[in-house]
């Protein structure tokens, strides 16, 4: 039994499957590769239509999905409606405007008729964590069917329920059977996927690990691979920042999701003169969070999506403590608590401790005291991951200053870190290369093909 979901809250199994055996994965491949045949010569608005139909549902379903996706991961109800409404609006962008973005290109040329056109490649793997289970799928798997593909997902072991969800609700909105196609496979069988001649790329959203992994497997059989790893991302606080916007922003893009998200604030950097005051209204205002069942309205933090992810969590905090760092709040984790883990604020965060240098995948916020804007920039840049990034300050142009010298896919100005259909998304160094979402994240799936042709033969 490979997919084994556990709801966080409760402790009750609410789905297990087993992997595929290597026959049936072979046939769900040539069922893709034989719809991609003909799917790549479908009209943009067939594509639209099915995309448009996929919106649709998840706004009439917003509520069945969202209970669906807290049961399985443990997320807030709340957040997940969120989450189910925002995978519409990313299928409704692209439905909107990818025939736009892949439309034939004219080139100013001297005689010939010059084009760049964008056409399908193949048959897509999507490899998808668990923090976000349709968001991460759909916002992949519409950009990449819009673009003429179809998409095979291989998801998280502990959502395969939503996995089955996506896959029914394509088939529901009017997919023909392999456009989009729900791979039960364990991670050993990833490799062998990708070198499959129906696989023309993979996208993975995940830990370090397992791009590397991917993108060595994508890399031995040349294909395209699109990756967004961990991230760490800084919250600049410098001294003339409205420090009541700052901590409610702070608290929100730590604690969102039980802290596990890639785009998370993970390191505030402080300057010195305004840390103290700082530390306690984050302190007072994360006192305030109500832990409980995911599916109760009142509750503002949820429980973790596993045990063994707070177990994990619990010895980067403890080797922290023990390593010189200062306990603000929380902290303490027992086995007693399941999948709960208690929202936590580490001071004075160093370098060797490993929450100054490792993702910090849950409700831990590490406080880094700077002196001044030019360290916290550097602090910053020493992460070797580069997601996104945050800076706090009155001062718009030095914000902008300070947000262009960060080394990240996104930096923000007064608001926290976010992803938005209409702007590319993704991260540098160890965070992964690609991206996804907007114009940039769709032409990732795509054969960019110059075409040439020459206005008049010579008959001499």
């Amino acid at each position: 039994m490979a997919y084994l979901s556990i709801n966080p809250h409760t402790g009750e199994q609410v789905f297990s499957a087993d992997n595929l055996t290597q026959s049936e994965v072979y046939e769900q491949l040539k069922l893709s590769k034989e719809r991609f045949s003909v799917w790549k010569e479908s009209s943009f608005k067939q594509r639209r239509d099915l995309i448009s139909s996929v919106a649709a549902l998840l706004e009439e379903n917003v509520e069945s999905y969202a209970e669906l996706i807290t049961k399985e991961m443990g997320k807030l109800k709340s957040e997940a409606m969120a989450e189910v409404l925002k995978s519409a609006s990313g299928c409704r962008y692209y439905a909107d405007n990818a025939e736009s973005f892949l439309g034939d290109q004219l080139v100013d040329s001297n005689s010939d008729r010059v084009l760049i056109t964008y056409q399908p490649l193949g048959s897509v793997l999507a490899v998808m964590p668990w923090n976000f289970p349709f968001w991460q799928v759909l916002r992949c798997a519409s950009a990449a069917i819009m673009a003429g593909n179809c998409v095979l997902l291989k998801h998280a072991s502990n959502v395969g329920l939503c996995a089955q969800a996506i896959e029914q609700l394509f088939l529901d909105a009017g997919a023909e059977n392999g456009v989009f196609i729900n791979l039960l496979i364990s991670s050993s069988q990833v490799a062998d996927v990708i070198s499959d001649s129906a696989i023309c790329s993979v996208a993975l959203t995940g830990s370090e690990a397992a791009g590397r992994s991917v993108a060595a497997a994508a890399g031995k059989a040349i294909k395209r691979s699109v990756l967004e790893l961990g991230g760490s991302d800084p919250f600049i606080v410098l001294a003339d920042a409205d420090l009541e916007m700052a901590v409610t922003n702070a608290v929100k893009s730590r604690f969102m999701n039980a802290g596990q998200s890639c785009i998370a604030a993970k390191r505030f950097l402080i300057e010195d003169s305004v840390a103290d005051i700082f530390i306690q209204l984050f302190k007072e205002k994360v006192e305030e969070l109500v832990v409980g069942d995911p599916l109760d309205g009142m509750t503002t933090l949820a429980p973790m999506a596993r045990k063994d992810l707070c177990v994990e969590l619990d010895e980067q905090v403890s080797q922290a403590l023990e390593s010189g760092a200062e306990l603000v709040v929380g902290c303490e984790y027992s086995a007693e608590s399941g999948c709960f883990y208690p929202a936590s604020i580490l001071d004075r965060v160093s370098p060797g401790m490993r929450v100054y240098t490792e993702e910090v995948f849950g409700p831990v916020a590490s406080v880094i005291r700077v002196k001044d804007e030019e360290e916290a920039v550097a602090v910053a840049n020493s992460s070797r991951f580069g997601l996104g990034g945050s800076v706090w300050t009155k001062d718009i142009k030095k914000g902008e200053n300070i947000a262009r010298a960060l080394e990240c896919g996104s930096a923000f100005v007064n608001s926290m870190v976010k992803s938005d259909p209409k702007t590319p998304f993704g991260g540098v160094k160890e965070s992964g290369y690609g991206r996804e979402l907007s114009a940039y994240g769709i032409k990732e799936f795509v054969n960019i093909k110059t075409l040439s042709i020459k206005n008049e033969i010579s008959t001499s």
